[in-house]
Formats: structure tokens, C-alpha cells, sequence
């Protein structure tokens, strides 16, 4: 009897009680969410750019291993989205995260999902392709010398 009672306690505080604080924590971002909100939880690449050269942001690629195979930005993490409950402590907490997928559709659940842990989290609205098209040829070359992954004059 104590095992059985032992193993329902464990149940609980393991799968019951995260999951009703989980629920709880949308629950709040829900109810509390007006346009201030709505305005605040997207940018798009040329703010993150800008962003990313102060030093205010972190850019979070959402996508599955195998699309991060074919083609990836040269910075930023990479945390694909089925992976993000298990590894969301990884991200800072004083930085802006700007989550990304080639459109929009995983990165805005991921920003969701962060902003329920407490981060100042938004989703990138042009998509991975919309920061590609901005970083192509020179703007790429000058962007990655003033994040100091290329060298300066080594363009």
C-alpha cells in the first residue's frame, strides 16, 4: 500500500503538477495578452540584425536536424522545437530570444512557449528565409565582421 501511494505521489509531482503549472503559466500569458503584447513578440530580420550586432538578442533556430542539415545561419543556437521543454534553460534570461524557422509557424509556438517560462521572447516574422535575403553578399560580410566571426577587412 505505502508503494502504491509512494508511486501516485511521484506520479504527481513528476507529471501532474508541471503540467497544471505549464497550463497555468498560458493560462496568464493569454489572458493578459492585448496589442502592446502582440507588438512586442515579433521582429523581423532587419531589427534582429540590428539587435543581434548590440548584443541584445539571441537567435534561436527551431527547425528539425535535418533541415539544419541542409542549411543553417553561422550563428545564433540551435534548439529544435520538440527539444525546447528539455532545454529552454540553455537560452539567457537577459537577452531578447528570437526564435526562427524558415516562415513563421514554429517559431511563434516556440515564442509562446518561452514567454510562459519568463523570457523576453519574440518570433521572427520575415522567417529564416527573410534573414537570408537580407544577409546576402556584402550585408552578409559586414554583418558577421560585426558579430566578430570574420575578421575585420577580410571581406
Amino acid at each position: 500500500m505505502l508503494r502504491i501511494a509512494t508511486l501516485s505521489l511521484v506520479f504527481i509531482c513528476f507529471f501532474v503538477m508541471p503540467a497544471v503549472a505549464a497550463e497555468e503559466a498560458f493560462d496568464r500569458f493569454l489572458t493578459s495578452f492585448d496589442y502592446d503584447t502582440r507588438a512586442d513578440m515579433k521582429t523581423d530580420s532587419k531589427r534582429l540584425i540590428k539587435l543581434l550586432v548590440e548584443k541584445k538578442a539571441v537567435l534561436v533556430d527551431i527547425r528539425f536536424p535535418e533541415e539544419t542539415r541542409a542549411w543553417r545561419m553561422g550563428f545564433g543556437l540551435f534548439i529544435p522545437l520538440n527539444e525546447l521543454p528539455k532545454r529552454y534553460q540553455e537560452l539567457p534570461k537577459d537577452k531578447i530570444i528570437v526564435t526562427a524557422c524558415p516562415h513563421k509557424d514554429r517559431s511563434a509556438l516556440a515564442m509562446a512557449y518561452l514567454r510562459t517560462k519568463g523570457y523576453n521572447a519574440r518570433y521572427l516574422t520575415d522567417g529564416l528565409t527573410g534573414l537570408a535575403e537580407n544577409l546576402r553578399g556584402d550585408a552578409a560580410a559586414d554583418f558577421m565582421e560585426e558579430l566578430g566571426l570574420l575578421p575585420a577587412g577580410k571581406q
